[in-house]
């Protein structure tokens, strides 16, 4: 008898058939057909379903928070091969926790739909102007707040928002589609719902009240003081490694027994913290691990500092070296060893302490993380919108550095190996496909920034000022110099080799 041919098939994901999961897999212990909706979660990926998803569904597990329902939604037309998947499998998800102990699985069930896609919004607007709806939560990436590089500003100039402007009842962005549902709501006279972004952005809760409140007061003004003194906009950290859903995880998936088209897997960590300030009330998140503060900001600048800038440090490089994934970066002596160095003597020195917490602490976890083999979390995703993540993650530093007469050769080398990386190919010869939503303009000027590296900080939409600073511009120059002369592991062997300045 033929072993493989006698063994049981995974089971197709669906409500009807959780029954018939293996138990090793644990599956929604609630009714799902007696949960009414909360919130609608607007830009519903991978992150989501690990992370915000899975602590809504911790509160269901416990027999709580059966009103906070999810109801998916996206403005993009990518969205829509989501949408299609997921509404296949009853918005149901398996998420395989990748444990260096080993691998599990659980499937959650907290989403209950999944709006369609379309043009004009309105059935993403009708959903948030009902009242039971409370919370709009978004994950739309650092790039989709429409924010000035330069000037950290809403850019009021983007054709999408000028479009917005002038159309307020067909809006195109999510932020546009939001103000029309505060429209519809103050005409009913209900309370806004509370508007939480879960972006990695500092003050991203600011953010995207700055983002919302600009925007209304270009089409109705008196709209806007409603919004932004009746309104909510928590900050909010938040934190898992989630990689991209690709074969292998679908394979890993049916081989614990599910056949789930859209499954995803992370890491044995998350954290969220959320400063507490809602309108119209909110799931008793705590009970579940969630920290409600009202200092975000220390959480934030730890986190977006060391683990986002962290990644950055890692991956450029690794993309020019052809080193695949996070953890073999880690495992890489050349390239761990400045991701170290830039830590300890560029990073942490500005960053504080917060609760329970120090910064060298939060540095030792984040090597663990990264160091975890099971997840496999590829350069080419942590590196994607450089143009976003830099100046979000990297340059804040940067700048503390200038501003304390410190060392910031290690910060300026992570500058020369995002332009080296832009210029389209590695040292091995081979080809980095585009991977940022300015590629085109970014390797144009990298390529051009091998005989004038100059010409690599003066795009001000990304560096500000900062590449008018003598000292700045001196080190990333050399590092540039250095790199396409003698490659990545000289100039990272000469960093490594440099007296490190007192702080």
């Amino acid at each position: 008898m033929d072993p493989v041919a006698n063994a049981k098939l995974p089971t197709r994901l669906k409500q009807d058939s959780l029954s018939e999961l293996p138990p090793a897999v644990s599956t929604p212990v609630y009714e799902r057909s007696h949960l009414t909706p909360g919130i609608v979660h607007i830009g519903l990926g991978n992150f989501h379903r690990a992370h915000q998803a899975w602590y809504i569904h911790r509160l269901m597990q416990r027999g709580l928070a059966n009103d906070w329902a999810i109801i998916g939604a996206g403005v993009r037309r990518y969205d829509t091969e989501m949408r299609e998947r997921l509404l296949e499998q009853d918005c149901l998800t398996t998420l395989i926790e990748l444990d260096p102990k080993g691998m599990s699985a659980e499937v959650i069930g907290p989403m209950i739909d999944y709006l369609p896609i379309e043009d004009d919004n309105v059935a993403l607007i009708r959903a948030m102007a009902d009242p039971a709806i409370r919370i709009v939560s978004l994950t739309v990436t650092e790039g989709g707040y429409f924010l000035d590089a330069n000037t950290g500003l809403f850019n009021v100039d983007h054709a999408d928002i000028r479009h917005d402007a002038e159309n307020p009842d067909q809006p195109r962005t999510a932020f546009g589609a939001m103000i029309k549902a505060y429209r519809q709501r103050y005409k009913n006279g209900l309370e806004p719902f509370t508007a939480l972004s879960c972006d990695n952005l500092q003050g991203n809760g600011a953010i995207l009240r700055t983002c919302i409140v600009g925007l209304a007061r270009l089409s109705d003004p008196k709209l806007a003081d409603w919004i932004d003194q009746n309104g909510a906009f928590p900050n909010s950290m938040v934190d898992c490694i989630v990689p991209a859903t690709t074969e292998q995880v679908v394979s890993q998936c049916r081989a614990l027994g599910v056949d789930d088209r859209a499954p995803v897997s992370h890491e044995n960590f998350r954290q969220w913290v959320i400063e507490d300030d809602f309108r119209a009330g909110r799931p008793p998140l705590e009970q579940v691990g969630v920290t409600l503060t009202h200092d975000v900001h220390s959480y934030e600048t730890m986190k977006l500092r060391i683990l986002n800038g962290g990644h950055q440090l890692l991956a450029n490089v690794g993309e020019i070296l052809n080193v695949p994934t996070i953890s073999d970066c880690m495992q890489d002596p050349d390239i761990v060893a400045f991701f170290r160095k830039v830590q300890t003597e560029e990073i942490l020195p500005y960053v504080e302490a917060v609760p329970g917490t120090t910064a060298t602490e939060y540095l030792e976890l984040v090597e663990k993380r990264f160091a975890n083999t099971t997840i496999h979390d590829t350069t080419r995703r942590v590196a994607f919108d450089g143009s976003s993540r830099h100046p979000g993650f990297l340059l804040p530093s940067l700048r503390d550095a200038l501003a304390s007469g410190c060392s910031l050769s290690g910060l300026a080398l992570a500058q020369a190996f995002w332009c080296r990386m832009c210029a389209g190919v590695r040292e091995d010869g081979s080809e980095i496909a585009p991977n940022d939503p300015h590629w085109g303009h970014l390797q144009k000027t990298a390529l051009a920034s091998r005989a004038d590296p100059i010409l690599w900080i003066e795009q001000s939409q990304y560096f500000g000022d900062l590449g008018c600073d003598t000292q700045f511009a001196e080190a990333f120059v050399a590092w540039l110099t250095t790199i396409w002369q003698h490659g990545c592991r000289v100039a990272i062997a000469d960093y490594i080799a440099l007296y490190a300045k007192p702080h």
